[in-house]
């Protein structure tokens, strides 16, 4: 799968901080060697305090995409020049395209990966019945909010530690959404058919959300957007109270597609086992 890269080509990447345990270079390499591709994708960490000037660099067509992490997924919309609809209700975007005209054009494809994950790991669950329960208030919340209210979800509780960044996520998105402190947590999970971890906790190992997932219905699927571990201390919680789950990495790969599709013009090739691939550098198999 050894492809060869010249000048003239096709240049993408992945921006967060920290972005060492990101998959995305990972995966859209792969799919850019199967199909012999004159084309990178890169990762990279700017100052927290600098991502702006990182971006305004990116002008013009020095990269053609980039994709855009946990914590500024929030700032990568206001840094665009125009959005998608679904960046615009979600308040945040995971894609910048770079125009040759200097123009940025922000997209979320978080929401459609959230969606596809839950189709396929856990495909008998139906959104439109149960309310749900989110805990975050960050960028990757807003895209779940957003994506889970166009499918049609009942009523959606955004469950954070500072109220009032909860507050101000729901205020954007109507009656059906609301705001919760985490002593809330034990009166919404006897209730709830989807909880989401969209908060960093987790991440490398550590402890997950403190929310008591045997309170939830023994029908309630649980889903963690942390994929590194793959089975996060929230997950196997979740397991052991005998509950659906829904991993991180079927979302990544879920939101991936159709961002290489943006960055390189072409689906990714189904040919490429492109999970087993992060499976191994996750150190699971």
């Amino acid at each position: 799968m050894s492809h060869v890269i010249t000048g003239g080509a096709i240049v993408g990447g992945v921006c967060g901080q920290p972005i060492t345990h990101s998959m995305s270079p990972v995966i859209h390499n792969a799919w850019i060697a199967a199909a012999g591709l004159d084309a990178a994708y890169v990762p990279f960490a700017p100052a927290a305090e600098r991502f702006e000037t990182f971006v305004d660099g990116l002008r013009g067509g020095a990269m053609r995409g980039l994709n855009v992490t946990i914590p500024f997924k929030e700032r990568a919309l206001a840094v665009a020049d125009t959005a998608s609809d679904l960046a615009r209700m979600a308040g945040a975007a995971n894609l910048l395209m770079f125009g040759e005209d200097g123009r940025v054009h922000a997209d979320n494809t978080d929401g459609p990966g959230l969606l596809g994950a839950i189709a396929i790991q856990a495909p008998s669950f139906d959104v439109t019945t149960a309310p749900v329960v989110i805990l975050g208030a960050g960028g990757a919340a807003r895209g779940a909010v957003a994506a889970l209210l166009l499918a049609g979800a009942p009523r959606i509780a955004v469950v954070n530690r500072t109220v009032a960044r909860a507050q101000e996520l729901a205020d954007t998105f109507g009656e059906k959404v609301v705001a919760k402190g985490e002593d809330a947590l034990p009166a919404l999970l006897p209730e709830a058919g989807l909880i989401i971890n969209a908060t960093s906790l987790g991440l490398g190992g550590g402890a997950g959300p403190a929310a008591d997932l045997t309170l939830t219905p023994n029908t309630a699927v649980v889903m963690d957007m942390v994929y590194k571990p793959l089975r996060t201390e929230f997950l196997r919680r979740a397991e052991a109270a005998g509950r659906l789950t829904v991993d991180g990495l079927e979302m990544l790969l879920r939101q991936a597609m159709p961002t290489f599709e943006a960055i390189y013009g072409q689906a990714p090739s189904p040919s490429v086992d492109v999970r087993a691939l992060a499976l191994k550098r996750l150190g699971e198999v």
